[in-house]
């Protein structure tokens, strides 16, 4: 039997030192341990109380936006049926602590690897600057964001931004306008509505409609490379109300690049630019007499010798050298015919009728690149006469399309916008012609495509009317020789006309294909032709029978042509 040590056979016995000290910290053990419990408990039914009993109604921002979208940033902009032109994606931004950066030569070398834009150099004197903050690169991409990261160097935090995005790329870009690095306005619609944009809640649909867009912006640039013209503006208008569904300006840019949009790329020549249209003009002229009672169709002028007023003389670029009716002046363009017609209605009334058509101030639409027109400030007699075929009188693309919508609705003018209008807002139109002037007008038109200077913007089966437009540039007090500004502007169906589309270009040049010519009938009326062929069926305007007799009789003109032997020009 083995014997146990002796300090087993008796118990320890604690002085009292020692049993206060082991009682105290038993004690202090109870609490803690009661702390971290009624901790855990606490935690727990916050928990529970957040997941299964709030029902998901926190966070407390949440729950005070409830029904509201967040604002955290500019709105989105679509086109009219929804789709997305421009929208604000968030993004991170380098940025610099320089007091905190212990190598900067190390620490630019390797951001000057991951990021070879910035340059080791710029980044060596950021960092040397001592500044407690310094931007070094803005709006990263994630993976450029991952890079840096991944370098570890101290010192260096990214800062949460939001960069404006334009998913179209180029496409209506003039309308949309582009924004700075802070997501400033700075042109286009982005500049006018910019104090909206941060404040609204849905997002901007305009009428632009990137199909009309896109058809509008591919002819034109077919044309402007096939007659190598400068540049060109294309405009598609609803007349029944004013929406514009295509503006175009040419040559264009990529508001995802502002700073590599070059000043020829920036004008808008569709708004800003104002140019003195030619012939066009003479759809007013003729409208104003006949609304006036000045003419009828069955009028007739003589137009045998140019005109001499002073030191100038105006003539006709076709001259038919005789007696040519109301119809004859528009179908063949007569300047004579149509500076005569204007000096019988008188330069006053002239000068009214065009202040009511909104052709003496810029255009009302929602861009702040809108250009004035340029109009004589003595409204003289040679003044009136000139501006009757297009010439002394410069305006914008976009104040001719909403004029001419004016002529062939039936007589009512629409602000033209570039914001889809509701219901209500269609009915913002004032009366500038009689409905019988505009049924009249829309007849010449139509003889223009089918007997006269526009037969080449003629597209089967939709009824197209127009008029051609052709004026030498004015540059300082001189007009340029052979620098052209040559324009068509359509419409159809011309039995209940829906869509007026124009095509200009700017100083075009004549080729094999049309003789050496750069005029309107020649460049431009080919290009409306193409876009109306394409844009009917995508509008819903479906092509009819030319000559079915209720089309005949709605379009007929009858005209006494003082030619031997001819009493119709056309009935159809």
């Amino acid at each position: 039997m083995i014997a146990r040590p002796p300090h087993f056979r008796s118990r320890v016995r604690l002085d009292g030192p020692t049993r206060q000290a082991i009682e105290t910290g038993r004690t202090r053990l109870l609490v803690t341990g009661a702390t971290f419990a009624i901790a855990f408990a606490v935690i727990g039914f916050r928990l529970v109380d957040v997941t299964l009993l709030e029902h998901g109604n926190e966070p407390r921002i949440a729950q005070s936006h409830r029904g509201t979208a967040l604002k955290t940033g500019r709105a989105d902009i679509t086109d009219r049926n929804g789709v997305l032109l421009a929208t604000s994606l968030a993004t991170a931004s380098l940025y610099a602590d320089a007091q905190k950066v212990g190598n900067p030569e190390e620490a630019a070398a390797r951001l000057a690897q991951v990021l070879p834009e910035l340059g080791a150099a710029k980044v060596l004197a950021k960092l040397r600057s001592a500044r407690r903050f310094v931007w070094l690169r803005r709006h990263l991409t994630p993976r450029q964001q991952y890079a840096v990261n991944r370098l570890g160097i101290p010192g260096l935090d990214f800062r949460r931004e939001e960069r404006r995005v334009f998913p179209t790329g180029t496409l209506a870009a003039h309308v949309l306008g582009h924004t700075d690095i802070d997501n400033n306005g700075l042109a286009g619609i982005e500049r006018y509505f910019d104090a909206a944009m941060r404040s609204r809640d849905t997002p901007l649909r305009l009428s632009i409609d990137v199909r009309v867009q896109h058809v509008m912006e591919r002819m034109l640039q077919r044309a402007m490379r096939r007659y190598r013209a400068i540049g060109g503006a294309g405009v598609v208008q609803d007349v029944r109300n004013g929406e514009l569904l295509a503006m175009v300006s040419l040559p264009l840019f990529d508001p995802n690049h502002p700073a590599a949009i070059d000043p020829d790329g920036r004008f808008n020549r569709a708004t800003l630019g104002v140019y003195e249209m030619g012939s066009t003009f003479k759809i007013f002229t003729i409208a104003m007499a006949l609304n006036a009672g000045k003419v009828s169709l069955r009028s007739s002028y003589d137009a045998t010798k140019p005109i001499r007023v002073s030191r100038f003389v105006i003539r006709d670029f076709h001259a038919k050298r005789r007696r040519l009716s109301v119809p004859e002046i528009f179908i063949y363009s007569s300047n004579i015919g149509a500076a005569k017609m204007a000096m019988d209605v008188g330069a006053g009334a002239q000068r009214a009728f065009l202040r009511r058509l909104g052709l003496l101030r810029a255009a009302p639409v929602e861009l702040t690149e809108t250009g004035t027109p340029l109009a004589p400030k003595r409204w003289r007699d040679i003044s009136a006469m000139t501006i009757a075929f297009g010439h002394g009188l410069a305006v914008s693309p976009v104040q001719m399309v909403s004029a001419v919508s004016a002529m062939i609705n039936g007589g009512v003018l629409y602000p033209p916008t570039l914001v889809k209008r509701t219901a209500g807002q269609s009915a913002l139109g004032k009366r500038v012609i009689s409905a019988r002037t505009s049924d009249r007008i829309r007849r010449l038109m139509r003889l223009v495509v089918t007997h006269g200077t526009g037969r080449k913007a003629r597209a089967d089966g939709y009824l197209v009317g127009g008029k051609t437009g052709t004026a030498e540039k004015v540059l300082g007090r001189r007009y340029k020789a052979k620098a052209l500004v040559s324009s068509f502007i359509g419409a159809f169906p011309m039995n209940a006309p829906r869509y007026v589309v124009f095509v200009m270009l700017d100083e075009p040049s004549g080729n094999a294909e049309t003789r050496g010519y750069a005029t309107g009938g020649w460049v431009a009326a080919p290009a409306v032709g193409q876009v109306i062929k394409r844009l009917g069926p995508m509008l819903g305007v479906l092509p009819v029978d030319e000559d079915r007799p209720d089309i005949k009789r709605k379009l007929a003109v009858d005209i006494k042509t003082f030619e031997q032997g001819r009493r119709r020009l056309a009935s159809f």
